[in-house]
């Protein structure tokens, strides 16, 4: 859990007041914030108790004043702290043959090469017991791609690949996924993105997110273009349409991933 420390004056000065879990009210603790010091962790923070109103996105570092995170006013009434979405432990079980059949290796640590760390090349199943892990279709963490989640994987086909090859694979804790709908309730064109976005309307030819699918990790929407304006922070789950992330309106300038949660 992150620890996080609000100020009632600029500069870190005046009554101070330490937070280490979510807390749906700081009205009782401090009357106004025009500071904070994120010691360790990523916070969200709200304009009004309860978690309503603006959100603001902090990770660890220094705000001497509330426009270092682009709030409108000193008010700050309650908090939450933006858990592990990965986990941090890692263990993978590979297997020679289909339905986890042959020999097997565990692992726990990144391989940057299968054929010198193995006796058998050829991955035609295995079980993700712990953590998020990438396979590569060559050495050295190059190639196709391929993204395996906790769960049972009978054959390689169940990883979308089209041969049981493997030439690497590594532990993954920045893995993100987003898919963007043109229309509310996942209706029309879809995109699916891994990267940030400085600017919805160069990307898709409009300024609208009606309806997405948070995959993979923690993402901040925000009002206008470069990362600016009001901030909605979506975690892991269906939003049908913009009410779902707390929003009247679809308008999306810009949206990123949130990086220092782990």
């Amino acid at each position: 859990m992150g620890k996080i420390v609000f100020y009632e004056e600029k500069n870190f000065q005046g009554h101070s007041h330490e937070c280490s879990s979510d807390c749906p009210d700081l009205h009782c603790y401090f009357r106004r914030c025009n500071s904070i010091r994120v010691e360790s962790g990523c916070w969200v923070l709200y304009e009004r108790p309860n978690y309503k109103g603006y959100q603001f996105i902090l990770n660890q570092g220094e705000y001497p004043d509330y426009q270092q995170w682009m709030g409108f006013s000193d008010s700050i009434r309650s908090c939450r702290c933006i858990t592990n979405v990965y986990g941090n432990a890692y263990k993978i079980r590979i297997y020679e043959r289909p339905d986890f059949g042959g020999q097997m290796a565990e692992y726990r640590d990144d391989c940057s090469s299968v054929h010198e760390a193995l006796k058998f090349h050829d991955f035609n199943s295995c079980v993700v017991m712990d953590g998020a892990w990438a396979f590569y279709e060559q050495p050295n963490y190059r190639g196709r791609q391929y993204f395996l989640e906790k769960g049972e994987y009978r054959n390689y086909r169940d990883w979308g690949a089209n041969s049981s090859s493997v030439g690497s694979f590594r532990r993954t804790s920045g893995m993100y996924r987003i898919r963007i709908y043109e229309n509310p309730d996942f209706q029309g064109q879809v995109t699916e993105l891994n990267e940030d976005c400085p600017s919805v309307y160069e990307r898709f030819r409009r300024g609208e997110v009606p309806s997405c699918n948070v995959m993979n990790g923690a993402w901040v929407f925000y009002e206008y273009p470069n990362y600016r304006g009001r901030q909605y922070l979506l975690e892991r789950g269906e939003y049908h349409r913009c009410t779902e992330w707390n929003t009247t309106h679809p308008t999306v300038g810009s949206f990123r991933r949130v990086q220092d949660i782990l």
